[in-house]
């Protein structure tokens, strides 16, 4: 008696090819519909660079307080230039961005001179400190963060809801 019944057995003329699974719609992922591509992208796009700086200012605007009660009025304001240069440098990298669909060449010298010129104002001017500033640039990322993770934990029907009036 053979281990495996007959049946079960693959015959020797079976397609391979027959055997794979059909494709699946690219307009369908684990039988969800995908939204529809949207109409003006770049409208899109530039939402998403006036909620992320919001977002980040929002950031700031809780955390310099926050710092001057913990902490005292000269850390806050080093940590309040970092994030004001967090923000210039996130402005200039929403630009670079909207660039590279025009075809313009940008390898971000300006946005790595802004790092550098933050840091050499901080460790050569006597009232600010590194570290609050450092800190302070790192806050777009944070909010960067806190931004991605807001919108993917969002429902659906409220990410819908939050939309621009007249937006796709």
């Amino acid at each position: 008696m053979a281990p495996f019944p007959s049946e079960h057995m693959p015959s020797e003329h079976t397609d391979p090819v027959a055997q794979v699974e059909p494709e699946v719609d690219p307009g369908q992922a684990d039988g969800q519909d995908l939204p529809p591509a949207s109409v003006n992208p770049m409208e899109e796009y530039y939402q998403l660079q006036q909620d992320l700086l919001l977002t980040t200012l929002a950031f700031a605007g809780v955390i310099f307080p926050s710092t001057w009660i913990a902490y005292s009025l000269p850390i806050a304001l080093s940590y309040l230039i970092g994030a004001c240069g967090g923000v210039v440098y996130l402005r200039m990298l929403a630009k670079s961005v909207a660039s590279i669909g025009r075809g313009s060449v940008n390898f971000g010298s300006g946005r790595l001179a802004l790092v550098v010129g933050l840091v050499l104002v901080a460790t050569q001017w006597q009232q600010l400190q590194v570290v609050p500033v450092f800190l302070g640039f790192l806050t777009y990322k944070g909010a960067l963060i806190a931004y991605t993770l807001w919108t993917a934990m969002l429902p659906k029907s409220t990410a819908e809801s939050s939309q621009i009036p007249g937006s796709p």
